[in-house]
């Protein structure tokens, strides 16, 4: 900037130039032919050094580069708000869930629906017995709604918290799991107000709070795209097996059920192994399609943030499976005493207390590697040809030329 100056003083207005020596008069003339004379004689110094620069050349090229010098500087003057901007550029921080909120939101309305559907079922039993049946049959749908609810909450406010720049591993894990026991206390107390004051309503509470609690610290993990997309899976997975409760009864006559009870439990064993198998390409679909989101969004609001991995797409799209082995562990667990209650109803109640309990593993694990499979190949899809070295060899063929 100092050049820059001194070249702006020197040519104050367009056109002039920075240097005006005046012509110099007809005895200066013959002052410098007679100087320039003797420094040409045989002897001299100057003649023992013809390269010795003449004085004032030199200056003259500095003066003469004083404007290309001048220009530079300007054009790293222009520049210099660019690179600002880009230093101001976020880059490293957290990576955020796209759709927190609503996620939170509909896992509510979901645990909502499944608390309201077993009260309603509990309430309209005829008899104590069957009450205690249809309790220990709704309980995996109750636990597995809080164990997504408290996970969808709890990954709302770790969001809150990177937002405001607060990404420590501890004080996230701290959120997360305050977040679940405000979400299960409040669920807790609802069963309490609204379900009869007996020994089911207060395993129901209390299996509901434990199962909320775990599911937030499930979303305390630091990777928050692929926890929202397991809690996104997960709850278009629970949502799809009851919509096909519906179609149930036509898959029975599709694979042959009859009178015989060798008839039923072959048909009962392929509509599970259909639901199961459809079930999973809906948790790895809706894996895939949340981490891709949340891809694209980071991209367009950091165009250096890292894309996911194959191995968060394998997560994701496995982790509505493994919350369903989650929920049955906290059920056998937190509800063991409603189902031995259940079970010792009858013979036949055992029978199909054990019976159900079997297909939630098999169904859960179907889940689990139909959707990670799923969304992997969905992940493989998208992946463009390696580079091989046929190809390298005309780039550098090119670059020689």
């Amino acid at each position: 900037m100092a050049a820059a100056r001194e070249w702006a003083g020197a040519g104050a207005y367009p056109g002039w130039p920075v240097t005006c020596p005046l012509r110099p008069g007809p005895a200066a003339d013959r002052a410098s032919v007679e100087g320039e004379t003797m420094t040409k004689q045989p002897g001299s110094s100057a003649a023992a050094d013809p390269d010795q620069p003449v004085p004032g050349t030199d200056e003259a090229a500095a003066e003469s580069d004083r404007p290309a010098l001048a220009d530079d500087e300007a054009a790293e003057e222009f520049q210099r708000p660019a690179v600002a901007a880009d230093r101001r550029t976020p880059t490293g921080g957290p990576a955020l869930a796209p759709g927190a909120p609503v996620l939170a939101l509909l896992a509510l309305g979901w645990l909502t629906a499944m608390l309201w559907s077993t009260r309603e079922a509990i309430s309209s039993a005829a008899a104590g017995i069957t009450a205690i049946s249809l309790s220990a049959f709704a309980l995996p749908g109750v636990i597995s709604a809080a164990l997504v609810a408290g996970a969808a909450f709890a990954l709302f406010g770790v969001d809150l918290l990177a937002r405001r720049g607060s990404d420590r591993v501890t004080l996230r894990f701290v959120a997360a799991i305050g977040t679940g026991l405000l979400v299960g206390l409040a669920a807790a107390f609802a069963i309490n107000l609204t379900y009869a004051d007996n020994a089911t309503t207060n395993v129901i509470a209390g299996t509901t709070a434990a199962a909320a609690i775990i599911g937030a610290a499930v979303a305390g993990a630091r990777s928050a795209p692929v926890v929202g997309a397991v809690v996104a899976a997960a709850l278009g997975t629970l949502v799809f097996v009851v919509a096909f409760s519906r179609a149930r009864d036509p898959l029975f006559d599709l694979f042959g059920a009859g009178d015989t009870q060798e008839s039923l439990l072959n048909a009962a064993k392929w509509v599970s192994r259909t639901e199961s198998l459809l079930a999973g390409l809906v948790a790895g679909l809706l894996a895939f399609a949340y981490l891709t989101w949340a891809r694209r969004r980071a991209a367009r609001q950091e165009a250096a943030a890292p894309a996911p991995r194959w191995p968060a797409y394998l997560l994701a799209g496995a982790g509505p499976g493994l919350l369903l082995l989650l929920a049955e562990v906290v059920l056998r667990i937190g509800g063991r005493s409603l189902l031995d209650l259940a079970g010792a109803l009858s013979e036949a109640d055992a029978v199909a207390q054990t019976s159900l309990g079997t297909s939630r593993v098999d169904n859960a694990i179907w889940v689990l590697f139909v959707g990670a499979l799923t969304a992997m190949i969905a992940f493989g899809r998208t992946l463009g040809p390696a580079e091989t070295d046929d190809d390298q060899e005309p780039a550098e063929t090119s670059v020689g030329r």
